[in-house]
């Protein structure tokens, strides 16, 4: 059973940044929007993927680590390829894509697999900060943060980019307890390695 992870931020705010640490080895990134990587390593990239290729590849479970990058965008362009149907069932259509992407994350993958998904955030109506979604039709279909355990929000004043890992009362930011400091730098390499130390997935970790 495997850990689906909830990255969430603003465009520019570090999320495709903080792979910068991870070898070309180590992880497989689902570059959604087919954008270049911020930074000059080369990572492997499937540009484009649907949920029927990121599935079979998570089937295929060859890797520990996965990137989905940008996962929101998965649902807007399957709503882009239907704007002309009328009626909603592509909203619900659309929920249920991603409800069976997280699910294949968590019943086709190994102990050990950990899927990163790398989110855009909006601010609803009360001023609180979620996850983006295709507007209020999907929002009540699904409560995109409730299919995980730990949502971290990446963020930047300006001259730093970090990560918030428990919520202020405005966000849905949430890890479990003793996991995170509730700041901690914009690095997934650091935060996968602290996942797994806490969770025990290495030999040395259950020693521990």
């Amino acid at each position: 059973m495997g850990i689906p992870v909830l990255i969430l931020g603003q465009s520019g705010s570090g999320k495709t940044a903080s792979l910068r640490n991870f070898s070309e080895n180590e992880l497989g990134v689902f570059n959604v929007a087919s954008k270049p990587l911020p930074f000059r390593k080369r990572l492997p990239l499937i540009n484009h993927p649907s949920y029927q290729i990121i599935e079979a590849t998570l089937k295929k479970n060859s890797l520990k680590i996965y990137v989905i990058d940008d996962s929101q965008y998965l649902m807007a362009f399957g709503l882009f390829q239907r704007a002309k149907e009328l009626g909603y069932q592509k909203f619900t259509d659309c929920a249920l894509n991603f409800y069976n992407l997280v699910s294949s994350v968590i019943n086709d993958t190994s102990d050990d697999t950990i899927v990163y998904f790398l989110h855009h955030t909006e601010r609803a109506e009360d001023g609180h900060i979620k996850a983006k979604t295709s507007g209020k039709m999907l929002d009540n279909q699904l409560t995109l943060e409730g299919l995980f355990s730990i949502v971290l929000l990446a963020e930047t004043d300006g001259k730093e980019h970090y990560f918030l890992t428990q919520s202020d009362g405005m966000t849905t930011v949430k890890s479990p307890m003793d996991m995170f400091p509730l700041k901690i730098e914009n690095d997934l390499k650091l935060v996968d390695t602290t996942i797994r130390k806490y969770y025990g997935f290495t030999k040395e970790d259950k020693k521990q």
